[in-house]
């Protein structure tokens, strides 16, 4: 019955979420806020950890003299496209992004600035977690291919500097077998992602109570929902789509 409660609350929320802003002007400036806070620093996380994994894929396939040379290329390609550069990348982000939108909203209900936009007759959920939501469902694909490149870049660079690949094998491995679907299907994932460890931690954040122990708690708690959110997502995902 709690969890029922609980999906119940989250689904009326999204809702007030997503009604119609009051001032469409206030609400255009928090999203580009948003972008900047959501995605912009976000991008040297996802560069970082990219470019590493990509290397260390490419250097990994390596260690198997059974493979052919230009397959280095392929499994790159197919794991950045298929699961790290979105599912990974989502499940770090929503440690990141999903801690800071938790903290900074039940920040605001503890000072008691959501009671005073309230007051002013403002729909607080929607100036408060509507912009989060839509920057993210614009950020995260953008995020996710940026990731695909920099992975297959930081396996280039990996197998060149190794000298066990040239760079013909690995770029016809990167063509080898390319089902277009796969993107698509990989973007239709962080869209959903995206949703997900956005507005699980603006719920958690929004209806804290307490102080700042709970506000920590709570932030706490929208990862670890977050984070099964986006496993339990991806393989329902991936058995509609796949």
């Amino acid at each position: 019955m709690k969890f029922l409660y609980k999906l119940g609350s989250y689904l009326i929320f999204i809702r007030k979420a997503f009604s119609r802003p009051e001032k469409r002007s206030v609400y255009t400036k928090e999203v580009i806020v948003e972008f900047e806070k959501l995605g912009l620093n976000s991008i040297v996380l996802v560069v970082i950890i990219s470019f590493f994994i990509g290397a260390v894929l490419t250097a990994y396939n390596m260690q198997s003299p059974l493979l052919p040379r230009y397959l280095i290329g392929y499994l790159t390609r197919e794991t950045m496209l298929l699961e790290f550069s979105s599912t990974i990348v989502s499940l770090i982000l929503a440690g990141k992004i999903g801690s800071n939108i938790a903290s900074e909203i039940g920040s605001m209900r503890i000072t008691e600035q959501i009671e005073a936009l309230e007051t002013m007759g403002v729909n607080s959920v929607s100036y408060l977690v509507g912009p989060k939501i839509l920057a993210s469902l614009v950020i995260n694909p953008i995020l996710y291919i940026f990731s695909v490149f920099i992975g297959i870049l930081g396996g280039i660079i990996s197998g060149l500097i190794s000298g066990v690949v040239n760079f013909e094998d690995f770029v016809y491995g990167l063509h080898f077998s390319f089902n277009p679907y796969y993107v698509t299907y990989s973007i239709v994932k962080t869209l959903f992602f995206a949703f997900i460890f956005t507005s699980i931690p603006a719920f958690y954040g929004y209806y804290v109570q307490g102080g700042a122990r709970e506000v920590g708690k709570a932030g706490t708690k929208a990862v670890v929902d977050s984070s099964i959110a986006i496993l339990t997502a991806n393989l329902v995902l991936t058995q509609i789509m796949l």
